[in-house]
């Protein structure tokens, strides 16, 4: 079955005004590519469908016919659905594709972690474009009144306090080795309770800022950590991996079309970094505007748009 956004009809047309007429790599947009519809999708969660807008967008304004079934849901849903042909396109995350999607060990190296995933992917007619310099990680967070009453500044420090504290995340969050199951074997954390909530989303936000949670699973380029005054615990034992925004894409479309995509698509990867998408996040999460929106003001704004 297929899943379809219901996005905000206006902000769909402030986002094609923006696009409409894009040169994205300078090659010809001036009308439709010959070729398949592509099918855009993205995980179910604000950044995933905002990066899945910003590559949708800058493929329609150079030509391509995209469909857009966004906010599928979690990577068990996604990969599979790529890998069939149920979708065409998607952006992932460099270590967890590799780790969650083939249960291979990622690195803190980012090419070594793509190549990597190159090879899982390739049997399953799945091309791995380049890596955006943009990295987004699980992060373990704490309010800043925890923080300073356990004297928390990494993750180590929970060490002997976590029996106290309760843990919020995502559902699968107890079987993930980079959430609650590597907190437990790296650090030896075992806390006294897990509430399961969303994927770093606005239910796991409210909880720890109203105290039902003490301890949460956020993204690290999440804007409403430094809006909300939470404190970000440093990783010191390195359990995150590389986590690069990386596309991933059916080869029979890029087949169908040849090197003119490929080259569009790493060209808007080149220009998301970390503060863009955190930026964009924060215009998400806090000045709550639609991903549509934020996805054509980004590309207007790095040679993309009109």
């Amino acid at each position: 079955m297929r899943i379809f956004r219901k996005g905000a009809i206006g902000a769909t047309f402030v986002a094609l005004a923006l696009v409409a007429a894009a040169c994205g790599s300078g090659d010809d947009a001036s009308g439709p590519k010959e070729g398949p519809e592509i099918v855009v999708s993205s995980f179910d969660f604000g950044e995933s469908e905002i990066l899945a807008e910003v590559y949708a967008q800058a493929m329609e304004a150079n030509g391509y016919t995209v469909e857009r079934q966004l906010r599928v849901g979690s990577r068990e849903i996604l990969k599979p659905a790529l890998e069939s042909g149920e979708v065409d396109f998607a952006p992932e995350y460099v270590g967890s594709a590799l780790e969650v999607g083939f249960e291979q060990e990622p690195t803190s190296d980012t090419e070594a972690t793509r190549d990597a995933l190159i090879a899982a992917f390739e049997p399953k007619g799945v091309a791995v474009l380049d890596a955006a310099p943009a990295q987004d990680k699980n992060g373990i967070v704490v309010t800043a009144a925890t923080a300073d009453a356990l004297s928390l500044t990494t993750t180590s420090d929970l060490a002997g306090q976590e029996g106290d504290l309760a843990f919020g995340g995502p559902p699968e969050c107890p079987t993930r080795p980079r959430c609650l199951l590597g907190l437990q074997d790296l650090y030896g954390l075992s806390f006294a309770e897990f509430k399961a909530l969303d994927v770093g989303g606005p239910l796991t936000v409210e909880a720890l800022d109203g105290g039902e949670i003490d301890v949460a699973l956020l993204f690290t380029t999440d804007g409403v950590i430094a809006d909300r005054g939470f404190v970000l615990l440093e990783d010191d034992l390195g359990l995150q991996p590389a986590e690069n925004i990386v596309p991933v894409i059916r080869q029979e479309i890029l087949d169908a079309y040849g090197d003119e995509l490929a080259k569009l698509i790493n060209e808007v990867s080149a220009k998301i970094t970390t503060e863009a998408l955190t930026e964009m996040n924060r215009q998400a999460g806090i000045d709550l505007e639609d991903p549509d929106a934020i996805a054509a003001k980004w590309l207007a704004d790095n040679g993309f748009g009109a």
